[in-house]
């Protein structure tokens, strides 16, 4: 139903001067879609109110609503270009007036409603749109769309979800908030959370993992109670980078949160031995980054001290949940090997804190641009781990743009890890196999050969160098012949 709007709302942000990159059109199209869900949903919440006999107190005032400065209608219902602004004058509004007056609610509202989440929001947001012309074409696209029924916004998630996964294809920055949905999907059913858990995810990027959770359990949710649990209590999400955070909050919006709790702050710079039991959680599903370097400072923050940002979340989840909570956190498989003292500290602490009953072993690809490779860590907190499933995913192709990986690829793991069965691709290990001193975790399967290591980088020029020697010897003697 409404694709082509969408196509139609990409070509306009092409044109503009202001949008050079994939992440400039998200950004964008987030705060204009923004504004007209917000719109949708006051004449919702009006109707509502009207129904019951009670007074309905607009959120936003009538010289900033929608219906006035984005798209005022005529007496026949279509665009009153006497009243429309455009051009310059448009551009001037929104950067002198909206912008301000928006940015304003988070100064005069209480945190966790919506008021204060518009504040924040627009408090990160720039208008890179440098055309009054063409944010007039944005804004009569944008009017076109509906947030009033469930399929409407289903169709509206579906497509909002479909321009984050093309910005994270479009390079490493907007990778970094994108994880495959069907890799989402299948950590989900092995954790299964239920409707009482508090689900946490402190890198939570687009929210992936917390929107997923909310769809998997949405249809259990079977009364009044349960429904307010799921939007106002059982999500939890922390966010460092603005863009990340201003798409997390939208996503969360168009898969049906009102007001979603996601926190704009650095999950690292809390002291992890701060945490209170208030503050733990039922579940964590994350996919923290990797390969950033984090200061000395932000390391004070833990007792295993390192700058690898991934292995500083792995310490924050670990102590975010409670005793007998569920974790499931993406990481580079390199961390299962690593000789170096923290990786070697963080896998004992894994070990003996909580018991590590899966590790899901992932093709090289399945993170488009990436250029690593990672495993699944499934975790309870509480118990030592006695044994540990391993399953390598095999999809039997190579893993790229055109051949993502699919739900399809990820049904015999789920299948398999319930009963922790062993097969061609899955074995179990016991803990007391583990190297006492490394604790090895590596993949390395007991049923099928290892392929032969690929050399190092030094080596293959090692041998290069080898290589030149010999021949400069061999044309040496050959001079010496003639």
């Amino acid at each position: 139903m409404f694709e082509q709007t969408f196509r139609n709302i990409d070509d306009v942000l092409w044109k503009e001067a202001g949008c050079t990159t994939e992440l400039d059109y998200v950004e964008q199209t987030s705060w204009l879609l923004f504004l007209k869900y917000l719109d949708d949903l006051e004449g919702e919440r009006a109707i509502q109110a009207e129904l019951a006999g009670r007074a309905y107190t607009p959120i936003i005032d009538a010289r900033h609503r929608w219906s006035v400065w984005a798209a005022p209608k005529d007496a026949g219902g279509k665009l009153d270009h006497n009243k429309a602004l455009t051009g310059p004058d448009l551009i001037d509004y929104v950067n002198r007036e909206l912008f301000p007056y928006l940015q304003g609610f988070k100064g005069r509202s209480e945190p966790n409603t919506i008021e204060y989440k518009i504040g924040e929001i627009f408090g990160e947001l720039k208008n890179k749109f440098t055309s009054g012309y063409s944010l007039r074409d944005a804004l009569d696209l944008v009017d076109q769309l509906r947030f009033g029924s469930q399929a409407e916004k289903h169709e509206l998630s579906e497509l909002y979800e479909a321009k984050i996964r093309k910005m994270g294809n479009a390079g490493r920055n907007g990778g970094e908030y994108y994880t495959p949905r069907p890799l989402i999907r299948a950590m989900i059913r092995v954790v299964k959370p239920t409707l009482n858990d508090r689900i946490y995810d402190g890198a939570c990027g687009s929210a992936g993992f917390l929107c997923e959770a909310f769809a998997y359990l949405q249809p259990q949710a079977k009364s009044t109670r349960d429904m307010e649990w799921l939007q106002t209590q059982a999500f939890t999400g922390k966010e460092k980078k603005s863009l990340a955070y201003v798409i997390g909050t939208m996503n969360m919006i168009l898969h049906g949160i009102d007001a979603p709790n996601i926190i704009h702050a650095n999950t690292l710079n809390e002291n992890v031995l701060d945490i209170q039991e208030k503050d733990r959680f039922d579940v964590v599903l994350a996919n923290p980054p990797f390969g950033g370097k984090e200061r000395p400072e932000i390391q004070q923050n833990f007792p295993i001290k390192t700058g690898e940002t991934a292995y500083l979340f792995l310490q924050h989840f670990i102590r975010s949940l409670r005793a007998g909570g569920t974790g499931a956190v993406v990481i580079k498989n390199t961390f299962l090997s690593n000789t170096d003292n923290a990786s070697v500290a963080l896998r004992k602490e894994l070990l003996e804190s909580c018991n590590l009953h899966t590790v899901l072993d992932m093709p090289q690809g399945t993170f488009q641009g990436a250029g690593v490779k990672t495993v699944v860590l499934f975790f309870e907190k509480g118990e030592p781990t006695r044994s540990v499933w391993y399953y390598r995913l095999d999809p039997g192709r190579t893993m790229g743009k055109t051949t993502p990986l699919n739900d399809a690829d990820l049904t015999d793991f789920v299948s398999k890890q319930a009963t922790f069965a062993d097969g061609s691709n899955s074995w179990s290990v016991t803990a007391d196999s583990f190297d006492p001193v490394s604790y090895d975790l590596s993949v390395r399967n007991p049923n099928a050969p290892e392929a032969e290591a690929l050399r190092s980088p030094a080596e293959i020029l090692d041998e290069i160098v080898r290589l030149d020697a010999e021949s400069a010897e061999v044309l040496a003697r050959v001079r010496e012949l003639l």
